[in-house]
């Protein structure tokens, strides 16, 4: 129960400590909505949003089940692999 509680609280926290902020002058190059976020010149039209939004969601499907599934792997069988490494302890 710790080590899935220490997963559960360690991804969300990582987000915030990994942020990196632009430099003053890729500042300058960004749209407003990206403004001191990210470096480069920034998107170029309105398809790079759509591609970005695009994988953002696609990532964010794929981390929730990833989670739900290590947590609650729905296999009941005591001699079942993900039941191995989930009580580990």
């Amino acid at each position: 129960m710790r080590s899935q509680l220490f997963i559960v609280l360690t991804i969300p926290l990582s987000f915030f400590i990994s942020t990196v902020f632009a430099c003053p002058a890729c500042e300058k190059q960004q749209p407003k909505l990206l403004q001191g976020i990210t470096h480069g010149a920034g998107p170029d039209g309105n398809s790079d949003y759509v591609i970005i939004a695009c994988a953002v969601i696609i990532v964010l499907f794929t981390l929730f089940y990833s989670i739900k599934w290590l947590l609650n792997p729905g296999e009941k069988s005591d001699n079942h692999i993900k039941q191995i490494i989930l009580n580990a302890d």
